[in-house]
């Protein structure tokens, strides 16, 4: 074990590293070769896992706050305003570049009660007043809004859904939304969102209706939002690219923006492979957002429906995407950032796990693994949040930059590894009172 003498770590370094994550080959960027972009959903109470924070980092190039900026996360007590959670996610966001869906404005579930509660004409004043609110405060960082969330029922009526705005203020809610929306923010874009919606139906139908009328009648949408929640019983339907054409035939862009297909191997990368190339095929399907980046936090995480598993393990799925935007993978492993750009490239990802911990400090040990090509040498970034301080290091060598900030960690003499081959180095941490995980950067080998 070698002994350190590390100085107080500045928690401005984790953004910063972060951010160097994303290399040839990641879902992002090759989204961005093809003119869209590949996004995901976040949770804030996440963010500070090393893991989470760094496949984030490296693979997607735009994020929607999971449940941060709903109506019951943002104004729960009428008139009184809470964004420090969306607030986090949004930063994060801005530090690494990524654009930002804003997710949702109207819509008639996680309502605070005191919402459904009031009479028409103070309920019209409390949704303009909620748009105003939270548009105003995200105004400028936001590329697109889910206005209007859900306002159709399920099955063959076509029929608007009860919900609060519906019944007290009647089929003109969801016109009003738009239009209050677009006085706040001229900007961003406007988008209505709905689940079942992904092949033509009486529902799907319903709502081209609505958008038609719409953009007919001047009102402002700019595009429609298709949730894509797939599995066994709701597979991925046979008309989902000619269904995304006819809407973005009406003049509005199209986005696939809850996106996750239950099941394993094969057969789920298949779908997810159908999925991005139908709207590849639609010139103004514009992005795509999976509803989470691991199965272990998914809210169908029994049916492991997303790209990275439990351990955050790229998955047959993920690799079918990547195919399908035109990268390249490296051949699986962790998705916290690939040193080089896939094939028969050298690459290598990094994983971090806490080994051990007692009152005042842990241990962290960090698995590299090599790609699809034997290595020679890694490096390795690791960020502690103050006022945490490295006290000692194994199996690794560290550096440290001018600032005293990153620890950088190259091998002892475990640096060549065969293709596909592990090793790990380790650290000790004394906390001072925070327990904040560390962030584990990029590997980069040769």
């Amino acid at each position: 074990m070698s002994l350190l003498t590390a100085g107080v770590l500045a928690a401005a370094g984790v953004v910063s590293l972060a951010g160097t994550a994303q290399a040839a080959g990641t879902l992002g960027d090759a989204a961005a070769a093809k003119g869209r972009y590949f996004g995901t959903a976040v949770a804030a109470n996440h963010l500070g896992e090393a893991q989470y924070a760094s496949t984030l980092d490296a693979q997607f190039g735009s994020v929607t706050p999971e449940n941060e900026m709903k109506w019951d996360a943002v104004e729960s007590t009428r008139g009184s305003f809470s964004f420090s959670a969306a607030d986090q996610i949004v930063s994060h966001a801005q530090a690494q570049g990524m654009k930002v869906r804003g997710h949702t404005l109207v819509w008639h579930s996680q309502l605070p009660g005191w919402v459904s509660g009031l009479g028409a004409t103070d309920l019209r004043s409390a949704m303009n007043n909620h748009i105003t609110q939270v548009m105003t405060h995200y105004k400028g960082k936001i590329d697109s809004w889910d206005v209007v969330n859900e306002a159709y029922q399920d099955g063959g009526s076509g029929a608007r859904r009860s919900s609060p705005f519906q019944d007290k203020l009647g089929n003109g809610f969801i016109e009003e939304a738009f239009r209050t929306a677009r006085s706040v923010d001229a900007n961003a874009k406007l988008c209505y969102n709905d689940y079942n919606t992904d092949g033509r139906n009486a529902k799907s139908d319903a709502v081209y209706a609505m958008v038609k009328d719409f953009k007919q009648r001047g009102v402002p949408i700019d595009c429609v939002g298709f949730q894509s929640h797939f599995n066994s019983n709701s597979p991925v339907p046979s008309d989902y690219r000619a269904n995304l054409q006819r809407f973005a035939d009406l003049g509005v862009d199209v986005q696939i923006t809850e996106l996750d297909i239950e099941g394993s191997g094969s057969a789920q990368a298949a779908n997810y492979s159908s999925v991005v190339n139908a709207c590849l095929a639609v010139t103004r399907c514009t992005g795509i957002t999976v509803w989470g980046i691991t199965d272990k936090y998914s809210w169908r995480s029994s049916g492991t429906p997303l790209l990275f598993d439990g351990n955050y393990d790229k998955k047959p799925a993920y690799d079918a995407v990547l195919a399908a935007l035109g990268g390249a993978s490296d051949g699986g492993g962790d998705g916290g950032g690939d040193g080089g750009d896939g094939g028969g490239s050298a690459g290598c990802t990094a994983a971090y796990t806490q080994t051990a911990s007692w009152a005042g400090g842990y241990n962290g040990q960090v698995t590299i693994k090599a790609g699809g090509s034997p290595i020679s040498t890694w490096t390795v970034p690791v960020t502690v949040t103050a006022p945490q301080k490295v006290s000692a290091t194994w199996n690794g060598t560290p550096t440290w930059n001018a600032a005293g900030t990153v620890m950088t960690v190259k091998p002892t003499w475990n640096g060549s590894l065969a293709a596909g081959a592990s090793t790990t180095f380790g650290f000790t941490v004394t906390t001072n009172g925070s327990t904040t995980a560390p962030v584990v950067g990029a590997c980069t080998a040769s």
